[in-house]
């Protein structure tokens, strides 16, 4: 999970680990949303058989969400793959998901946060 967070490029200062997203898309897009409103970056892990109808879920409510998918972390064959999370649908639509997969969300900056609380 370090690892992947560390690879990701995403802030590192503020991160949450939440284990496997739920389930059932309501819960899940309510997870998903939450961790882009929160300060660092949020950590799961991920079915490669799930990944897709995340991507869809969350692409389709936040298309620019910044995302990472790490597979295969410090194995042979690991990869990064970073961007929004309809770039990210569009690559693994084309390219299906294999391995052990560790999803991330870049949450908030504070400063963006800051200047949408001001009045």
């Amino acid at each position: 999970m370090l690892t992947a967070l560390v690879g990701s490029g995403f802030p590192v200062h503020a991160f949450r680990f939440l284990g496997f997203l739920p389930l059932k898309k309501g819960k899940r897009l309510a997870v998903l949303e939450e961790s882009l409103a929160t300060e660092g970056s949020s950590i799961f892990f991920e079915s490669p058989h799930r990944l897709l109808s995340t991507l869809e879920l969350l692409a389709g409510q936040h298309p620019q969400a910044p995302c990472c998918v790490a597979r295969e972390v410090t194995k042979k064959f690991e990869t990064y793959h970073r961007g929004s999370a309809a770039e990210l649908l569009a690559h693994f639509q084309a390219h299906p998901p294999k391995g052990e997969i560790v999803f991330l969300v870049a949450g908030e900056e504070p400063r963006k946060r800051r200047e949408r609380d001001e009045p």
